[in-house]
């Protein structure tokens, strides 16, 4: 079961990347979307809940390590998410 506080900075933002290792992380809410760490830290994803249904685009259930996906993009930002072994021109 995922748990937010796990995957928080002590400033309460969530973690860029894995401690340890160092590995690049993004978040994926409830609605299968993906969220590169800036965009998980906004206000959106902090209001929402288990209990509201509307709020599965922003509910985060995961997060994830993006080993090799030199594609992935942040639904909210378009913003690339980084990753751990495939360049960013692949």
């Amino acid at each position: 079961m995922f748990r937010r506080e796990n995957y928080q900075t002590e400033s309460g933002k969530p973690m860029a990347y894995a401690s340890p290792g160092g590995y690049p992380l993004y978040y994926v809410c409830k609605d299968g979307g993906v969220l590169c760490p800036e965009c998980a830290s906004g206000p959106e994803c902090a209001q929402a809940t288990a209990d509201c249904p509307d709020d599965a685009q922003w509910l985060i259930v995961a997060a994830e390590v993006n080993w090799e996906d030199s594609a992935l993009t942040c639904d909210h930002c378009n913003k690339r998410v980084e990753s751990a072994y495939a360049d960013a021109d692949e």
